[in-house]
């Protein structure tokens, strides 16, 4: 061959192979596939979900709590966050003056003998700036200050000699007086509690708070705080946040952590009985695993306060004596066994007993229904973690026989060497392997304890800052949990909250600032499993060459009225699907006049949601006008759709 004919067919062969490819990429593009599901709906072969089986689990990581649902305004409210030595760093706050008008330093003054550090003031000018000179606070990257709204301000001062401050709330840069008050501290030596309710006259989404006089002298604060009056019932949270976890109709709730329990070393851990009584009385602490200071007005008392406001059952995780860099040996445990009997006693004893007493002076004189304990958090591989495991077992078991215990070791795959109830499964992986674990319970044992998949979810590079692609593979993951609900008695994706100035840990199900908030598509799609807990399960089969792309779960549930069959199906891969869904054994006939159909889907798997898109990615609902036993749908490439099928008899049923 020469070689003007061997150009000639070369150049042949490029362009058929371009012909080639042009002509099929289309097709895979719009290719559509087909497939069969057929639920038995027979009662006999249903079987009841767990009550508990979804719910939420809390870290504070993120600044989830303080800055977050916790809604305390001022950061570092007791000038604390520098430890208990001065002087002391009292970030955030700052001066409003120079060094020639005013001088601040923290001493060790405070009336509160378990947070010692308070603020010395020192007026320096005879003739102070027009306004005065002071201190304010900008508190967690700006405070929501709205108009109309009340704000309560507490604070404790003391001062030598009379003297009038100027409390205001006003923009950043101080220039927008937003509401202001003056208060006179009489001349003593002794601390007062000044209490003054602000009232918003304008808004500004990043303001602060300002404390300033124009008196030459000396003055001391303490202990400041501005909560906003409308908090969800008055309980301390963030009302606009708590409504997401409302929609979720979570189970339970998992608190306080996470590594956030353990800690880098351990005198930075946790502590539950220094997070309880007055909050001018906690001394806060460092967080060390998540690098920020936390004045735990959001305490134990709170997460239960909390458990009990949405209704979901307590899931208390503590520390079993073990962080990330230290451990306490076994034979030294008794003191931390003994705290932790504590505080199940200030949770569940008598307003009589030591610690319920504690907890009724707080306002709560009933107990508190915890039930489920989890020993520590991701421990299993520490050298005392088993035996200080068993210390504490033991002893919770002889003092609560009804307490549900979690170990920190897997058992999904083998037996585990010690006694538990429950044990905790982790996974943080990529789309397709999470999508492919719908099945990892499909072979574990049903005889020993039942798995707690108290933190799952889809990261890294699938994840983006919350996909589309990490919610249809966790979706799938759930119908595999719901399948598996005789051996899966909780699951709860982790983390919940984002501060969108402070993302440590990305992605997350629901990301906020100071007055703004929105779901991930992981967060809506844990919206259409809030009816699956207490559902009863049917047995489903699929029949498709693309089913290695779909995954599927069949329940029937019920709201105040009526039931219905719900079929929930993820299609995980790029063709459009047309599904025959066939139904037997129902015990009703299907009304489609409310049955309706829901799509969580987008233009591309990758989209996200943000402040300026927050639906761009959420759950679109639809009339299913073709409802029935036997019903043709059509399934979008990379969705997840729930079908609803309204049951005609339901209520005659429920009657009888």
């Amino acid at each position: 061959m020469d070689l003007k004919q061997s150009f000639s067919t070369t150049i042949f062969c490029v362009l058929l192979l371009f012909c080639v490819g042009c002509r099929c990429r289309p097709l895979e593009i719009e290719a559509t596939q087909t497939a069969t599901l057929k639920v038995d709906a027979t009662p006999q072969l249903a079987r009841k979900i767990p009550e508990t089986l979804f719910g939420i689990f809390f870290e504070e990581i993120n600044h989830a709590g303080a800055g977050g649902i916790w809604a305390e305004l001022v950061n570092n409210r007791g000038f604390e966050a520098g430890g208990p030595h001065t002087p002391s760093n009292i970030d955030p706050w700052s001066i409003i003056g120079d060094d020639s008008s005013i001088f601040v330093a923290t001493d060790r003054t405070s009336c509160f003998s378990r947070n010692i550090v308070a603020l010395r003031m020192e007026v320096l000018c005879n003739d102070c700036p027009a306004g005065g000179v002071g201190v304010y606070n900008p508190g967690f990257w700006g405070m929501n200050i709205e108009d109309g709204k009340a704000y309560n301000l507490v604070m404790y001062v003391k001062s030598p000699e009379t003297t009038d401050l100027t409390v205001s709330l006003t923009s950043s840069d101080g220039l927008q007086n937003l509401a202001s008050a003056t208060i006179t501290v009489s001349g003593t030596s002794n601390w007062t509690k000044v209490e003054q309710k602000l009232v918003a006259k304008g808004t500004n989404r990043t303001s602060r708070l300002q404390i300033k006089t124009n008196k030459k002298g000396v003055v001391w604060l303490d202990q400041v705080s501005l909560m906003p009056e409308d908090t969800y019932k008055g309980h301390g949270f963030r009302t606009e946040l708590i409504s997401m976890l409302l929609d979720l109709k979570p189970r339970f709730l998992r608190f306080p952590g996470g590594c956030f329990v353990e800690g880098e070393w351990l005198r930075n851990a946790f502590r539950w009985r220094e997070s309880i009584g007055p909050w001018e009385e906690r001394p806060g602490h460092f967080g060390d695993v998540w690098h920020y200071w936390t004045d735990d007005g959001l305490g134990y008392y709170e997460f239960l306060q909390l458990a009990e406001d949405l209704g979901a059952a307590p899931i208390w995780v503590f520390n079993n004596g073990i962080s990330h860099n230290d451990e306490v040996d076994t034979v030294a445990i008794a003191p931390f066994v003994k705290d932790v009997l504590d505080s199940l006693e200030f949770a569940r004893g008598s307003a009589d007993s030591t610690w319920g007493s504690v907890r009724a002076a707080m306002g709560h004189p009933e107990p508190f229904p915890v039930k489920h304990v989890a020993i520590g958090n991701e421990d299993c591989g520490k050298k005392f973690y088993r035996g200080n495991y068993l210390k504490f077992y033991n002893a919770i078991r002889e003092a609560y026989p009804d307490i549900q215990m979690i170990s920190n070791c897997d058992g999904s795959s083998r037996p585990l060497d010690h006694p538990a109830d429950l044990y905790d499964f982790h996974v943080y992986t990529d789309s397709k392997t999470l999508f492919n674990m719908r099945s990892q319970f499909d072979r574990t044992s049903r005889s020993g304890p039942k798995a707690f998949v108290s933190e799952y979810a889809v990261w890294r590079s699938d994840a983006g800052r919350g996909s589309l692609l990490a919610s249809l593979a966790e979706a799938a993951f759930l119908t595999g949990l719901e399948k598996n609900s005789d051996i899966v008695q909780m699951a709860s994706y982790a983390p919940l909250f984002v501060n969108n100035n402070d993302q440590t840990w990305n992605p997350d199900a629901i990301v906020f600032n100071s007055w703004q908030h929105y779901g991930t598509p992981s967060y809506w799609m844990q919206t259409l499993f809030r009816e699956s807990s207490g559902a009863m399960i049917h047995p489903i089969n699929m029949s498709s060459r693309y089913s290695s792309s779909l995954a599927a779960s069949a329940i029937t549930w019920q709201d105040s009225e009526n039931s219905f069959l719900r079929v929930k199906v993820v299609n995980f891969g790029s063709d459009t699907v047309s599904l025959t869904i066939s139904t037997s054994g129902l015990q009703a006939s299907v009304n489609s006049l409310g049955s309706t159909a829901t799509v969580l889907t987008s233009g591309n798997v990758m989209d996200e949601n943000s402040f300026s898109n927050p639906n761009k990615v959420a759950p679109v609902k639809s009339q299913l006008s073709n409802a029935g036993e036997q019903m043709q749908v059509t399934l979008a490439p990379h969705s997840f759709t729930t079908f609803d099928l309204a049951l005609a008899q339901s209520k005659l049923v429920a009657e009888m």
